[in-house]
């Protein structure tokens, strides 16, 4: 379009100054300007032509650019809106992604927090002695109740010499009930732990040790009692590192729980043992119930034998019946073989049957002489 208008611009600079020209110079002879005049028509026509040609040129330079336009702007604008929406759903999604990520954040934070909150509350459960037994307590009996049925254990059972036992395992003899104890000296392991150097590290080892050894001596005494417990106890210790420490440096006190029948266990160890308990109760109960169906196939038994023998007094009643029945049957067919006998009998005479007659009107007929012979005596 440039051109064209540059083209356009030179033709008129061209007509503009051949018409100064002709003006600009001397006035002629009068055929002369007249000529001129005509010529300057001619070109001014020409000019006029060239113009509404160049008009049209334009015009339709100017439509087919604008078409062109157009469909640039159009394509342009399709291409920003495509770019736009494409550009603002992944924008979404970052920032759905960002938001969800936001949120898991601040999931773990109030998790910390809580979890800071309750480190802080057991923190203070095993510095106080009381509400660390009531903490091994709860564990203990979580891990009791998940296993074994209710009907084989009691909590805080009281025993024949007065002590309470935090759990009591009802076991059957042998052998026999055992007692779990939640206690633990919990200090003098933190005191062992807490030691800043080696002296104090041996006293603080010396003390656990004394305290270990009082304590599972004090558990034989109260929970171990002949004929009414088992012969051995256990120890609960709700810490795998308490359990992992005193099993790795202080193996005298595990040597003196087994000389005292007190048996250490951890939550872990404490699972396998009520799961073997488990599994020993399960046995009894399958003994005891095949002991009863032993019974009662004892006793269906002897309801057989009876009735065997009953069904057989039936069925010798039943052959006494049917022979009687047999014996019956020969009767009644003697009896009618007698009758047709009796039925066939020809008489001699009328005299033998007015006898008969006169005999038939009487009661007894046994003065009928009938030729008969003997017959049996059925």
């Amino acid at each position: 379009m440039d051109i064209v208008i540059l083209a356009v611009l030179i033709v008129l600079a061209g007509f503009a100054a051949v018409a100064t020209f002709f003006v600009l110079r001397p006035r002629g002879r009068g055929a002369e300007a007249e000529r001129l005049r005509e010529e300057m028509i001619r070109m001014s026509e020409s000019f006029a032509a060239s113009q509404r040609d160049m008009e049209e040129r334009l015009k339709t330079e100017q439509r087919t650019l604008g078409e062109k336009l157009h469909e640039r702007e159009t394509a342009l604008s399709k291409t920003l809106a495509e770019g736009l929406q494409d550009s603002t759903k992944k924008t979404l999604e970052t920032m759905g992604k960002v938001e969800a990520r936001l949120a898991v954040i601040d999931k773990a934070q109030s998790n910390i927090a809580e979890l800071s909150s309750q480190v802080v509350s057991l923190q203070d459960i095993l510095s106080n002695k009381q509400a660390r037994g009531a903490f091994g307590e709860i564990q203990l009996n979580d891990l009791v109740r998940q296993i074994l049925p209710p009907s084989a254990y009691s909590f805080q059972a009281t025993l024949g010499n007065g002590k309470r036992a935090d759990c009591l395992l009802q076991l059957p003899n042998p052998p026999g009930a055992i007692v779990i104890d939640a206690k633990f000296p919990l200090e003098s392991y933190h005191a062992l732990q807490n030691a800043a150097d080696g002296v104090a590290k041996k006293a603080a080892e010396r003390a656990f040790r004394d305290a270990m050894n009082v304590h599972i001596k004090a558990i034989s005494e109260r929970y171990i009692l002949p004929g009414e417990t088992a012969d051995a106890a256990l120890m609960f210790l709700p810490s795998e590192a308490v359990y992992a420490e005193l099993h790795g440096n202080f193996p005298g006190v595990v040597e003196e729980s087994y000389r005292a029948r007190v048996f250490i266990v951890s939550p872990t160890t404490l699972w396998a043992t009520l799961n073997t308990v488990r599994a020993i109760l399960k046995d009894v109960r399958m003994k005891e119930q095949a002991g009863l169906i032993q019974k009662e196939v004892h006793i269906l038994l002897g309801d057989v034998v009876r009735l065997d023998d009953r069904v057989g007094k039936m069925q010798r009643h039943f052959d006494q019946a049917g022979e009687d029945m047999r014996q019956i049957r020969i009767s009644t067919d003697k009896v009618g073989k007698r009758a047709e006998r009796i039925e066939s009998v020809q008489l001699a005479d009328d005299e033998k049957v007015e006898v008969s007659t006169e005999i038939s009107e009487d009661s007894g007929p046994a003065a009928i002489p009938l030729p008969l012979g003997r017959g049996s005596e059925d």
